[in-house]
């Protein structure tokens, strides 16, 4: 019983410090006061307040510097990235695959290799098969857009395309109910001819026009930055109208 009250009072004494972090009280980089300084301050004992300071460090509010101190490296403890995705709406996250795919597309037509141009042209005629319904069109197109995204070598900017894309899937199988229409494979195309040339700011422009092109397309079905993504609402409504739509069933386009 003895740990488990001296944890929670560490938990209190974390609490005590962050609020005092957040209110401005030491800026980011700024030295926090010593043990004996805080001690007395939190109304406890200097183990808790070095327990206190392990749970803001972990939590990557202070830094621990071996002989020159603790010091605050951020104002507030970092919110999970996929608690910020689901939260995030629609649009706002196309917006971050538009940063994180047009500088994907420079880098892959400056360092994609011969055996990456093959995925991307394999992946760029996967998303042709006329036997797709629209969600594995969606699916298909993915795959391209990852294809060109690994083609950058950066291992970073794959790990965001794999943890953003997901985001919108369903947002687009909705929009492509509504607005169903012929393949969009001339600009999956022009990326394709610019990374193959080397190109890295055609490639960049290309890339950033047709997911602008699909935010667009997005924000007129309705997804506003606001907008939780993959919105059970959103997919309801779509579901009624595709099945009142006449042409729900044609090939769809995919920006």
């Amino acid at each position: 019983m003895e740990q488990v009250r001296r944890h929670r009072l560490a938990e209190q004494a974390a609490d005590l410090l962050l609020a005092r972090i957040r209110s401005g009280e030491w800026p980011l980089g700024a030295k926090l006061p010593g043990e004996t300084t805080l001690a007395p301050q939190l109304g406890v004992g200097r183990s808790t307040v070095r327990e206190a300071i392990r749970e803001l460090a972990a939590k990557g509010v202070l830094e621990t510097r071996q002989g020159a101190g603790v010091f605050v490296l951020a104002h507030d403890v970092r919110e999970d990235w996929d608690a910020v995705l689901r939260r995030a709406g629609i649009v706002a996250v196309v917006e971050t695959r538009i940063a994180i795919e047009s500088e994907a597309a420079a880098l892959a037509a400056a360092r994609r290799t011969p055996a990456d141009l093959r995925r991307i042209r394999r992946a760029l005629a996967g998303r042709l098969d006329p036997g797709f319904g629209i969600e594995e069109l969606v699916d298909a197109d993915t795959a391209f857009h990852r294809a060109v995204v690994v083609a950058a070598h950066n291992e970073i900017l794959v790990e965001l395309f794999d943890t953003v894309a997901p985001r919108v899937r369903q947002a687009m199988v909705d929009m492509l109910r509504l607005r169903p229409g012929g393949p969009d494979h001339e600009a999956h195309a022009g990326l394709v001819d610019a990374i193959a040339a080397g190109d890295a700011a055609r490639a960049a422009v290309v890339s950033r026009a047709h997911l602008v092109s699909m935010n667009e397309a997005l924000s007129a079905g309705g997804a506003r930055a606001g907008t939780p993504a993959e919105s059970s609402r959103t997919r309801t409504r779509a579901r009624g109208s595709a099945a009142r739509s006449p042409g729900a069933r044609r090939p769809p386009a995919v920006p």
